[in-house]
């Protein structure tokens, strides 16, 4: 089973930029699907993105589509999530999970999902 560690996040003004890396150890990376969630002050955990294995296929939350840019590098056993345009409703810990399978990560319980990491916190001024 693969162990996953993010970095990247930090203060960053309304309308600036941040991209988030989660590099992975342990064998078999290339074989997970991955994908980002957040967590707000106060709220659940909810999806924001996710990227197929092959990197073929990504699919993003409503909320961030044309904002966000999911990303991976097998060779280097990271995944990544661009984003621009920041608001401060993006602010958030933000958590990199994988798992076996790509399908439904935007409607499965946060707790199906196989991997987390510890997770990384962006805040958005205004």
């Amino acid at each position: 089973q693969v162990q996953l560690v993010e970095s990247g996040g930090g203060l960053v003004q309304a309308g600036g930029s941040l991209r988030l890396s989660c590099t992975a150890s342990g064998r078999a990376f290339s074989s997970y699907a991955m994908g980002w969630f957040r967590q707000a002050p106060g709220k659940e955990r909810e999806f924001v993105a996710a990227i197929r294995w092959s990197g073929g296929r990504t699919y993003y939350a409503d909320s961030v589509k044309g904002r966000f840019s999911i990303s991976r590098d097998n060779a280097k056993n990271t995944v990544y999530l661009q984003m621009i345009s920041l608001k401060p409703e993006d602010t958030a810990v933000y958590y990199c999970a994988a798992d076996t399978y790509f399908s439904n990560w935007g409607t499965r319980p946060p707790q199906d999902l196989e991997v987390w990491g510890q997770g990384t916190l962006v805040t958005v001024s205004s």
